[in-house]
């Protein structure tokens, strides 16, 4: 069970949510010519390429978390920030997240990587209505702690994606996304390349509104054993 505290207008609630459906888009960037030059890149370091753009990876749901402690199995793994639909009965809401992923096991399979790492939430939800008119203005952000050092890590706008709207059409069709689903929908290159981070702070802010949604966790590795 996931705990959210929602605002929407003036007025908020606490909510336990259960997600039994887990989707994480990937390939999701506007740019075509980016997303052709970034796979060519993957590729030359043994990643396989996708079989469609976007696409949509069906994840255990159990793997959602909004722990501060993050434990994952050996040291090649990283988040990244990501804007995050969550769908419930009452319509559709917005939150950020972190789709750690094991970048050694990418290049055996992407599906893989993903499967491997738990997806952190933060812990509040805005109404997506609220922010679907200035939706390309919001803004992503992630901090890394490598070596000691804490350095920015992600930072751009989500216009760079592709939208919610766009991404559900696609997933779902005309029926949407349903109730008890979540939905992650890309990240922006990392600056100065992927790496695994001791800890992970991410942020979505909304500077229409004047508001942020964050959340950060500490990374622990445990031993690869044979």
């Amino acid at each position: 069970m996931l705990n959210f505290e929602r605002l929407w207008g003036e007025r908020r609630d606490h909510v336990a949510v259960s997600i039994d459906t887990l989707i994480v888009a990937g390939w999701t960037g506007r740019d075509a010519a980016a997303i052709r030059h970034h796979i060519e890149e993957l590729g030359a370091i043994g990643v396989p390429a996708p079989s469609a753009v976007p696409l949509f990876y069906r994840l255990a749901a159990t793997q959602l978390t909004q722990v501060a402690h993050l434990q994952v199995l050996g040291p090649d793994t990283s988040g990244e920030v990501e804007p995050v639909i969550v769908s419930l009965a009452d319509g559709l809401w917005v939150t950020v997240g972190s789709d750690h992923t094991d970048r050694k096991a990418e290049t055996i399979g992407v599906a893989l990587s993903k499967q491997l790492c738990s997806k952190v939430l933060g812990p509040r939800l805005w109404r997506f209505d609220e922010v679907a008119p200035h939706w390309d203005r919001l803004l992503l952000r992630a901090w890394a702690v490598i070596d000691d050092e804490r350095v920015l890590y992600q930072e751009g706008p989500v216009a760079g994606l592709r939208s919610p709207q766009d991404l559900i059409g696609r997933c779902c069709g005309e029926a949407g996304l349903p109730a008890g689903s979540a939905m992650f929908c890309g990240t922006m290159a990392a600056i100065g390349g992927v790496r695994p981070a001791g800890r992970f702070e991410m942020e979505l802010e909304d500077p229409v509104l004047g508001r942020s949604i964050g959340h950060a966790y500490d990374v622990e590795v445990l031993p690869v054993v044979s």
